[in-house]
């Protein structure tokens, strides 16, 4: 399949790739409660297994950005190679390692992840000139329903063996590399690069492309943190408030509302602008993270109401960072574009996600730590307002900004 009118196909199986590479993301996040009495972990030692997928893929991002890896190796083969490699490393927890071998094989996985997700942006892009903006979010609502699964069999199989979570995730990703490498580009595809470490140069002089990171770095502070967290978050609150509700399918759910918020966001900054879709979405969900804290003892429905649209929208913006980025960046410098905005990204949740904890400890609860994720999405906003008055903002979304 080469021709554009193969293109809703390719994001299909594409997008169906994703979602089972990325379930190795949070495949240990998932199973921390049995995970921190199997191995006896400290807080610290169990925000670490999270943490370190992210350091992980911070790592192979910019690593990837630095040597062009996604502008010189076939994209469909660099993913192959490393969804195989994100699912042997995630086999690595079967073996019983210990704490200090899982946060190796954590971290493995991650970098193999930042050879999956960000080349997948590059990908279809390749596929998609118009709509490029509901194509990127069905990806990024790909990699959100991937995050959410292990929730979702942890919560039907309360029962089984934390090992279950695990074989499932590494099976699904060893799937994802067979269908990686049947894959083709599309028939936009971007200039090819040599080696050039200058690039990262480049990137960081061009002011459109600053404003748009700017405003994925402030996105990033708020997300991945409470994706991290909220089960937590809401095993807490169901414990004090007597709930009847299963917190890891609650914590599935929210995290899976982003998966329709991508594409619902997609569609919408097709129409109005990637700029005007990004600073609506974060100011939605910068008005959630400030006003879950006041609904943690109020009536359960009203709890569920916010935290599901917080994660409908969270997420929803995600998308439109990249395509902006691939609209915005000389077409030589793409893939590096994309793997440098993401690896930074991701190097702030590791801040935002090893601090969150300790500021409930500070504060003696869950309950108000959410507030340290406003701003992230405050001054996200801002940076994209900004980049809408851009001269060069004409070149995003066919000139909608």
């Amino acid at each position: 399949m080469t021709g554009p009118e193969h293109k809703w196909s390719v994001l299909a199986i594409t997008g169906l790739a994703i979602v089972l590479s990325l379930t190795t993301w949070f495949s240990a996040t998932a199973v921390i409660p049995e995970l921190v009495e199997a191995w006896s972990l400290s807080p610290s030692g169990a925000a670490w297994l999270t943490n370190a997928v992210q350091l992980g893929f911070v790592v192979g991002a910019l690593g990837s950005s630095l040597l062009s890896i996604a502008d010189v190796m076939p994209v469909p083969r660099l993913m192959a190679v490393a969804a195989a490699l994100a699912a042997l490393a995630n086999a690595g927890l079967l073996l019983d390692p210990g704490i200090s071998g899982a946060v190796v094989a954590r971290f493995i996985t991650g970098v193999a992840l930042a050879g999956v997700y960000p080349p997948a942006m590059k990908f279809i892009a390749t596929w998609f000139q118009r709509g490029r903006g509901l194509a990127m979010g069905a990806m990024v609502g790909a990699l959100t329903m991937g995050s959410a699964l292990p929730h979702l069999v942890r919560a039907v199989g309360a029962t089984f063996p934390w090992q279950g979570v695990v074989i499932a995730s590494t099976l699904a990703s060893l799937i994802a590399a067979v269908i990686f490498l049947g894959l083709r580009e599309g028939p936009y595809p971007f200039a090819r690069s040599a080696v050039d470490p200058r690039q990262i140069g480049a990137i960081l002089r061009s002011r459109p492309v600053m404003l748009a990171n700017f405003g994925y770095f402030g996105h990033m502070w708020e997300l991945y943190a409470m994706w991290a967290w909220f089960l937590a978050y809401a095993s807490t609150a169901v414990v004090t408030n007597g709930w009847t509700l299963n917190a890891s399918l609650l914590a599935f759910a929210v995290v899976a509302m982003g998966a329709p918020g991508c594409v619902l966001a997609g569609m919408l900054a097709d129409r109005i602008g990637r700029c005007a879709t990004t600073a609506l979405a974060m100011a939605i969900s910068g008005s959630c993270a400030l006003l879950i804290g006041f609904l943690f003892t109020a009536p359960a429905w009203m709890f569920l109401i916010v935290a599901l649209l917080w994660g409908l929208t969270i997420v929803a913006d995600s998308a439109q960072f990249s395509a902006a980025v691939t609209e915005l960046s000389d077409p030589s410098q793409v893939g590096a574009s994309l793997a440098f905005q993401m690896g930074a990204g991701f190097a702030i949740t590791i801040v935002a996600i090893w601090l969150a904890p300790l500021v409930a400890d500070l504060l003696g609860g869950w309950r108000w730590t959410f507030l340290m994720l406003v701003p992230g999405p405050l001054l996200g906003s801002i940076a994209m307002l900004l980049l809408r008055r851009h001269p060069n903002a004409v070149l995003i979304a066919n000139g909608k900004k």
